[in-house]
């Protein structure tokens, strides 16, 4: 079976909440790919209630595209404790950061029910499985502690 790098990275010694740069792939073309971790709370310490993760992820799908050029997918970990981003081209994880601070505090301060896309029997796969107000204690929560631009150095934002 081949490595998976986020399966390689010791997840005791990282300190949550930061952007990390994963790998920057490049295509047969020369198209590059970046791949980052955006870790929102502390891996084996915490995780996000789906409700409240699947909020977010539908509102980042949008808010991560408005903030920033390239995003491809956002997509939540199974261990609920952040989200892949996925984006053609290479990009910091300062830019990055910036983005997701900006898209979270947008939750958390000012979102109402009418800002989460996706919502309906006919667009989305779980669709009862939603909480903005868990959405906006999380983002709230994340927003308090700061973002880092690094894993295992606090690099607030």
């Amino acid at each position: 079976m081949a490595k998976i790098e986020s399966f390689e990275l010791d997840h005791t010694k990282v300190l949550a909440p930061y952007v990390r740069l994963i790998t920057v792939e490049e295509g047969p073309n020369g198209d590059k790919i970046s791949n980052f971790d955006l870790r929102l709370v502390q891996p084996n310490v915490d995780a996000m209630p789906t409700a409240g993760l699947h909020t977010i992820e539908h509102m980042l799908a949008g808010l991560l595209r408005d903030r920033m050029q390239g995003v491809i997918d956002c997509s939540p970990f199974g261990c609920r404790t952040g989200f892949h981003l996925i984006m053609w081209g290479e990009h910091t994880t300062t830019e990055v950061a910036i983005a997701l601070k900006s898209s979270l505090e947008f939750i958390g301060n000012e979102a109402t029910w009418d800002d989460v896309p996706g919502t309906e029997l006919e667009s989305c796969g779980n669709y009862k499985d939603h909480s903005l107000f868990s959405a906006q204690e999380w983002a709230k929560k994340i927003i308090n502690e700061k973002i880092s631009t690094d894993p295992y150095v606090r690099k607030e934002i």
